[in-house]
C-alpha cells in the first residue's frame, strides 16, 4: 500500500468517526441563548421548580437526626460533584437554603433532567457550571428532604 493510499484510508476513518446524526443532540442541554432569555427578574425565593415537590413546610428547628443521615447521602452520593463549602464542578450548597426555596431544592435533586429543561434558574446554573447537567441519583423523596435538612446546617 502507497504512502498515499494509506493517508487517504486513514483519513476517511477519521472523517467517519467524528461523525454523528442531528437526534444525537436530542437530549442536548438548552442552548446559552435560551438560557439568556430566561426571565432575569424572576424571585428565586418564590420559583418552586419543576418536579413533585409543589409545597414544603419546614420546621424553625434543624432536626439533627435527619440532618446527619442527609449528610451521609449527600458525601456517598453528591461529593463527586458538590462540595459543602465551596464551588467545584457543581454549585456549594453552602447558604442555598437563602438562595432558593426548598421546594426547588428538592426538585432539582429530585427531578434534575426536567430543571435544566424548564426552569430558568436551573438553566442558568448549567451554563454557568460548562453544562455539566446534575446526575439524578435517584433519591427518593424522603432521602432528598434528609439531604434538604443537611443543607440548612450550612447556612
Amino acid at each position: 500500500m502507497n504512502k498515499f493510499t494509506l493517508l487517504f484510508a486513514i483519513l476517511a476513518v477519521f472523517m467517519v468517526s467524528c461523525g454523528g446524526s442531528s437526534s444525537e443532540n436530542a437530549d442536548a442541554p438548552p442552548p446559552k441563548s435560551m438560557v439568556e432569555n430566561a426571565e432575569a427578574s424572576e424571585d428565586p425565593m418564590a420559583n418552586k421548580g419543576v418536579g413533585p415537590i409543589e409545597s414544603l413546610t419546614l420546621a424553625p428547628e434543624i432536626d439533627q437526626a435527619m440532618a446527619a443521615e442527609g449528610k451521609e447521602i449527600f458525601e456517598s452520593l453528591c461529593t463527586a460533584c458538590h462540595k459543602a463549602d465551596k464551588k467545584f464542578i457543581g454549585p456549594s450548597p453552602q447558604g442555598i437554603m437563602s438562595r432558593r426555596s426548598p421546594e426547588w431544592i428538592m426538585n432539582m435533586i429530585l427531578n434534575p433532567e426536567e430543571m435544566v429543561k424548564s426552569d430558568p434558574i436551573a438553566k442558568k446554573l448549567l451554563v454557568e457550571y460548562n453544562m455539566a447537567p446534575m446526575a439524578n441519583q435517584n433519591l427518593t423523596e424522603d432521602q432528598a428532604r434528609k439531604v434538604l435538612e443537611y443543607f440548612r446546617t450550612l447556612e
